[in-house]
């Protein structure tokens, strides 16, 4: 198994919602976040004041998936959070050891 975790811009989380339930991913866990990269934030205006906005909103979604599901998963969110400019984000994949579902105690694949 593998979780996947992608930052992406929170105007594209409905996107990346649909794609993945297309190729029948059912559930996620998505966190508000902030941060920045190459994109380094940008210069505001306020009450006549200038000041640096270093820190971008974003959301980071995590999807824990089946080896068999990884490039689906990770095409797929590419393709929906993708705007083409700065900023789009980062996908991350990492390996999964152990599942556990609270409620009945699966574990492994069907704990998730």
């Amino acid at each position: 198994m593998k979780k996947i975790e992608a930052i992406i811009k929170p105007f594209k989380l409905d996107d990346v919602k649909e794609a993945l339930q297309e190729i029948g991913l059912q559930g996620m866990t998505v966190v508000e976040a902030k941060g920045f990269g190459r994109q380094k934030g940008h210069t505001e205006l306020y009450r006549g004041a200038e000041y640096v906005v270093d820190f971008l909103p974003k959301l980071k979604l995590e999807v824990v998936v089946g080896d068999d599901q990884v490039e689906a998963a990770l095409e797929a969110i590419q393709r929906a959070a993708k705007t083409g400019k700065i900023g789009d984000g980062k996908i991350f994949v990492l390996d999964v050891q152990q599942v556990v579902r609270i409620r009945t105690g699966e574990t492994g694949a069907a704990a998730v």
